[in-house]
């Protein structure tokens, strides 16, 4: 079993000496700013585990919230406003934004040296080119990982499903890198790949970020493969106290009987990401103060 939970909590700990010891030496703390327009539940949860999160490590966090009939010249005036403080190192907009706003407009807006993200095409650019930039934070997260848990991926045949630009493009761009803890073979499987099953069961690791409820059967895993479930779904069931359960994209009970190692959901990638994105704020940080 591959405990995101530990690894997150191990990860927080180096970002929280960091601080504390930048603070010990009369600097200011990292700074990450949040935007946030509308009323999206997710979203308002993420947001509200980000500043949980940057409170534990010593991050200061100013989050933005807008209502969903903010305009798009006021949003983009308020980035504009953030690129131009100092004082901030890193900023995000949560994702979606309301229909009428461009979202491609608002990610370029963003200062690149503070999009901590990644989804500004000239950081995406330098991932394509393995410049060094911020990774975005999930496929930061699941190369977090590989590594800590010291899975060899050199050489190995690595298959991603799925492939937005979120997770499972930049994914199969770090994995196919030329440095340590990534050269492997990359496949990206998709909604239109032949013989997906067949693909799938010929990976040494499978990644799986396709969208869908435990779509990846043991059918799908081969004997002995490490499988990273980059998913995560909440699901209708009576039986709970709550009334529904979490699950991933894979079926973890029939798959975790097949594979050497195993993320579960919750409690793995998922785990992880919120460390990563830390770790790119402390990052633009770092970077702020160097110019």
């Amino acid at each position: 079993m591959i405990d995101g939970k530990l690894l997150a909590q191990e990860i927080k700990t180096e970002i929280a000496k960091t601080v504390a010891s930048l603070i010990d030496n009369g600097k200011n703390a990292p700074h990450l700013a949040v935007v946030i327009a509308g009323e999206d539940g997710a979203s308002l949860t993420y947001v509200e585990s980000i500043k949980r999160n940057t409170k534990e490590v010593g991050i200061l966090c100013s989050e933005y919230q807008f209502p969903a009939s903010i305009s798009e010249k006021e949003l983009l005036e308020a980035i504009d406003f953030i690129n131009n403080d100092d004082e901030i190192d890193g900023c995000i907009v949560q994702l979606p934004l309301p229909k009428h706003i461009d979202t491609q407009k608002v990610v370029r807006k963003i200062n690149p040296k503070k999009d901590v993200d990644c989804f500004h095409p000239e950081n995406m650019g330098k991932l394509v080119l393995g410049e060094d930039t911020f990774l975005p934070a999930t496929p930061h997260a699941v190369m977090e990982l590989l590594k800590r848990y010291e899975i060899e991926t050199a050489g190995r045949n690595c298959v991603v499903v799925g492939r937005s630009n979120i997770v499972g493009k930049p994914l199969a761009l770090l994995l196919v890198q030329n440095t340590p803890h990534a050269d492997a073979t990359v496949t990206i499987c998709h909604s239109k790949t032949q013989n997906l099953q067949k693909v799938c069961a010929q990976a040494d690791i499978l990644l799986v970020a396709i969208g869908k409820p435990e779509f990846i059967t043991a059918e799908y895993v081969k004997e002995g493969a490490v499988v990273i479930d980059v998913g995560i779904h909440r699901i209708e069931d009576k039986t709970t106290e709550k009334g529904y359960r979490i699950c991933g994209d894979v079926k973890f009970n029939e798959v975790s009987k097949k594979c050497k190692a195993i993320t579960p959901v919750p409690g793995g990638v998922g785990s992880v990401t919120m460390a990563c994105l830390l770790k790119n704020t402390l990052k633009a940080y770092q970077q702020n103060i160097d110019h």
